[in-house]
């Protein structure tokens, strides 16, 4: 018997239907968070958030409580507590929201040579300045190529990319070297995870065709990417080794097509070995792998088809 002012006592089905109910509720993000309490469910959230900022570069809160159906309440108060610590700004006059580079700088602490960038950084900006173009280091996470420096074209015509952003390896040249120059059992193992999506027509889509490329890639000293991943951009690029011989990342120059010419990217190629050389021995590279060919591809490789 209950007593007198107790609300009534709920039976066992009605007490499983309501948990079940709020643990639903509490979780509109992922699959993962629906059976996970409440600090777990949070953390997920947070999480989703950050991932769906990332792959936007600025997004409103009535877009992302849209795109996550999350109230907006509930999405103000995670966006508000990132911003305090520094991992999401607000634009002051349209109020969108987007990531800063805090979490960069957590990620690029996990490189497996921390100084990779800083000893990159004043080959690039000479590279640069003596191209014009815009300049890329990549290292390889996964089955993709993440870009973890970049030094902006002086043109306002250039390609478009950011420092963070994930590409793939079968149409990229700096993942066509990381491949090219890797341990063969290593190398099976990482494509096997890749997906090798057509973006352009000019896109290698199979691995039998890709393990030609690369081979040739290894032959002439260099990776290029002739429109096949972005259209009207070409691209040209060298491993960068680490003590033991092995590629650690890749440098490269991308050109809009107008801008390109076979003897520019000779030019950039040398520009580009040289300083795999020098960036290679100051990461501990006693013997230098690479092998530039004496001669650059004819125009049959290196035309815009």
């Amino acid at each position: 018997m209950r007593e007198p002012g107790l609300p009534p006592q709920s039976s066992p089905d009605e007490t499983r239907s309501r948990r079940k109910q709020n643990i639903m509720t509490s979780a509109h993000d992922t699959p993962d968070s629906r059976h996970a309490p409440e600090s777990v469910a949070a953390v997920l959230k947070v999480f989703t958030i950050l991932q769906s900022l990332a792959d936007r570069s600025e997004t409103s809160l009535s877009e992302l409580s849209i795109r996550l159906s999350m109230p907006k309440a509930t999405v103000y108060r995670f966006l508000q507590t990132m911003k305090s610590l520094g991992y999401v700004r607000q634009e002051e006059d349209s109020e969108r929201y987007g990531l800063t580079m805090k979490l960069f700088e957590i990620g690029s602490k996990t490189l497996r040579y921390p100084d990779l960038i800083e000893i990159c950084k004043p080959h690039m900006h000479l590279l640069s300045e003596r191209t014009g173009e815009t300049v890329h280091l990549g290292t390889l996470i996964d089955s993709e190529i993440l870009y973890v420096h970049k030094v902006d074209s002086r043109h306002m015509l250039g390609m478009y990319s950011r420092v963070g952003r994930r590409a793939p390896l079968h149409c990229t040249a700096i993942g066509k070297v990381l491949m090219a120059w890797e341990e063969p059992v290593r190398r099976d193992a990482v494509l096997a995870g890749a997906e090798f999506k057509r973006f352009r027509d000019k896109t290698i889509c199979d691995l039998p065709s890709y393990l030609q490329e690369l081979e040739r890639t290894r032959a002439q000293g260099f990776g290029e990417d002739r429109e096949e991943f972005d259209e009207h951009i070409r691209c040209v690029a060298v491993p960068l080794f680490g003590p033991h011989g092995a590629p650690v990342a890749g440098m490269s120059v991308s050109f809009p097509t107008f801008r390109f010419s076979e003897e520019l990217a000779r030019e950039t190629v040398e520009l580009l070995t040289q300083a795999s050389r020098d960036v290679s021995a100051q990461l501990g590279c006693a013997a230098w792998p690479l092998q530039p060919s004496a001669r650059f591809p004819s125009s049959t490789h290196m035309r815009s088809e």
